[in-house]
């Protein structure tokens, strides 16, 4: 499915969230849409390799990693989960890591940056709760698109 955020805004003036510009696309397929699913984690992706391994059915995981560029929260590794078991992307308010791997991949990332330590293991966070950042709530249950042009939320669907 193509994705033109700056189409759907034109036709949803006023009925959309801009979330203010900075992010990078880092995987291979360069456009993500799909229902919301939240994460709320801090330097730590327990929370997020357990629920990759889970069916993602197009989901898009939504994870809050605070905005920590200090390591990162999604690898290789954890975006073959994402492939295998039907999710259909990642938005990291924080860090990747393994980018040229992850770019070969037929998903959508979105990040703020690479690094390459990865994170501690604590199994600590939340899921499913209202995060923000970006100037934008996002919901779960809600709509997520992101391409090149950017990220917009919106709390019904737009294709």
């Amino acid at each position: 499915m193509l994705i033109q955020t700056a189409d759907l805004c034109d036709a949803n003036e006023g009925r959309v969230r801009i979330v203010q510009p900075m992010f990078r696309s880092f995987g291979g397929a360069p456009a993500l849409a799909g229902k919301i699913f939240t994460l709320k984690v801090f330097e730590d992706n327990s929370l997020v390799r357990s629920t990759l391994e889970t069916p993602g059915n197009g989901r898009i995981l939504v994870i809050d990693g605070g905005g920590s560029l200090r390591c990162a929260l999604v690898g290789d590794q954890l975006a073959v989960l994402a492939c295998n078991n039907g999710w259909g992307g990642i938005i990291v308010y924080g860090c990747i890591r393994d980018s040229k791997a992850i770019r070969s991949m037929d998903i959508g990332v979105f990040a703020l940056a690479t690094n390459p330590l990865k994170s501690v293991k604590r199994g600590v966070g939340e899921t499913e709760l209202v995060v923000s950042f970006g100037g934008v709530d996002f919901v779960p249950g809600e709509y997520v698109y992101a391409d090149d042009d950017g990220i917009i939320v919106s709390n019904q669907s737009l294709v």
